[in-house]
């Protein structure tokens, strides 16, 4: 994630109760998948869930790069 999409998000999470979830979503997930990634070997059941929780970690960034996206235009009519 981009630095400029960290420091809006930190700017606008006690405000947004959708990108505060969103937020704090992500950074499980992103943990759940390191602790997959560091094993040697994943059961093809584990894959299969790893595959799962990257498709849905990826869903929410898309809607979070969504709602950035909507305050960023905001504020250049602001």
């Amino acid at each position: 994630m981009e630095q400029k999409d960290l420091e809006l998000i930190r700017e606008l999470v006690d405000s947004d109760q959708e990108l505060a979830e969103l937020w704090r979503r992500h950074l499980e997930l992103e943990t759940q998948l390191e602790n997959m990634n560091q094993r040697v070997y994943l059961t093809s059941e584990e894959q299969v869930e790893r595959k799962r929780l990257q498709k849905i970690k990826l869903a929410g960034r898309d809607r979070m790069d969504a709602i950035l996206a909507t305050y960023r235009q905001q504020g250049r009519q602001a």
